[in-house]
């Protein structure tokens, strides 16, 4: 097992069982971790196709071009973790955590951790892995016998804001976003690992609150 620390960043939703979907995004506004490993893009949680399941997105390393995303990897050191607190406390019940090796990502559990906070022990073994996917190829999705889903590799970056127009919103130049708008990450890419769990596993029937944390394996 490994403990991680330099806990690097973090997003955070709060999601109804029921349905629905919530994000959270920091893109490129975290200096000391731009355009590395633990940079974290955004956090997408909400309703399967099967209404019985949960998914969960974490998406890392934005802004990537096509020909940086062709070899662009995941860090074997960074480890990338849902947190899941299913009591209201706002403090993590459960926890997913995703670790890159050889090619494959590791999907444990979801768990109860070993400790909360600040501090991240890997906990028992894995409950998935999924080869990463290459570019441009075919998504690669792994089953788990508990019915867990997994798929890890590069995406085309699903949010979509217009950054110019909000720079002259805030500028004073002018007062509401256009309608279309630009999309400012449009032709970029990021590393994702998504996350289809039962609901049955996730030990609730009311809110979830969860957040995204990336830290570095020591």
């Amino acid at each position: 097992m490994k403990k991680t620390k330099l806990i690097i960043a973090a997003v955070a939703v709060a999601l109804t069982l029921g349905g629905g979907i919530l994000l959270a995004s920091d893109h490129a506004d975290a200096p000391n971790v731009k355009g590395k490993s633990t940079d974290i893009t955004d956090l997408y949680v909400f309703q399967g196709a099967n209404t019985n399941n949960l998914v969960f997105v974490g998406n890392v390393q934005g802004l990537m071009s096509p020909t940086t995303t062709q070899t662009a990897s995941f860090d074997e050191n960074t480890e990338i973790e849902f947190k899941i607190d299913n009591t209201g406390d706002n403090v993590e019940d459960l926890v997913i955590q995703c670790v890159y090796k050889g090619g494959k990502m590791y999907i444990y559990g979801p768990v109860k951790p070993a400790q909360t906070g600040l501090t991240s022990t890997i906990v028992g073994t894995a409950a998935v892995v999924v080869p990463v996917t290459p570019y441009g190829s075919a998504p690669i999705i792994a089953t788990s016998k508990s019915g867990i889903m997994a798929f890890a590799g590069p995406r085309d970056d699903p949010f979509f804001f217009d950054l110019d127009q909000f720079h002259k919103i805030t500028g004073g130049t002018a007062t509401g976003f256009n309608n279309p708008g630009t999309d400012t990450f449009a032709g970029t890419n990021v590393l994702s690992v998504v996350v289809e769990v039962p609901k049955t596993l996730l030990n609730s029937t009311g809110k979830l609150g969860v957040w995204l944390r990336t830290a570095q394996n020591h």
